[in-house]
């Protein structure tokens, strides 16, 4: 079979190279977010959630940190909802030497929790719900940097 620029694969093949490209990407993530345990909270009270980080060994996600502009830094925002983010909070990042850089690049390695504070709105309609996060990071070893990425993070919830 030969393909030109006027017929299209069939979709037999679209199907499989999807889902080789998404098996490949679970069984090697580079980095793993656990999402936060459920809330359960009244109206007008501020709670926190906590997101759970593991990047595989030997990478780094850069961090948040304002001088490093050229670097895409590690962000998690979160949709509008009945919880309204106050702060998040970023564990302090390593200072570390890479080839690449002439000095050191602010980075997250290993393990780290991502802490968001959260006001309930008052006039939040009472019972469970979801709200959504997205941590946007851009995963790099010594000498390459990934594609950005972005994990979606589900916040269960429930509004007494």
């Amino acid at each position: 079979m030969t393909f030109n620029n006027f017929s299209r694969p069939p979709l037999k093949l679209l199907a499989l190279a999807a889902f080789a490209t998404a098996l490949s990407a679970q069984d090697s993530p580079l980095l793993t977010a656990t999402p936060p345990q459920k809330i359960a909270a009244r109206r007008d009270a501020t709670v926190e959630a906590r997101v759970s980080i593991q990047l595989r060994s030997g990478y780094h996600a850069n961090s948040n940190a304002p001088n490093e502009d050229y670097l895409i830094p590690l962000r998690l925002r979160w949709e509008s909802g009945p919880l309204v983010p106050v702060d998040v909070i970023y564990p302090k990042p390593e200072e570390k030497n890479y080839p690449f850089s002439s000095k050191p690049v602010s980075v997250f390695t290993g393990e780290f929790e991502i802490v968001t504070r959260f006001k309930v709105d008052g006039r939040a309609p009472a019972g469970p719900g979801v709200l959504i996060g997205k941590l946007r990071y851009q995963a790099c070893s010594e000498d390459t940097c990934y594609r950005p990425a972005t994990v979606e993070i589900r916040l269960p919830y429930e509004i007494r």
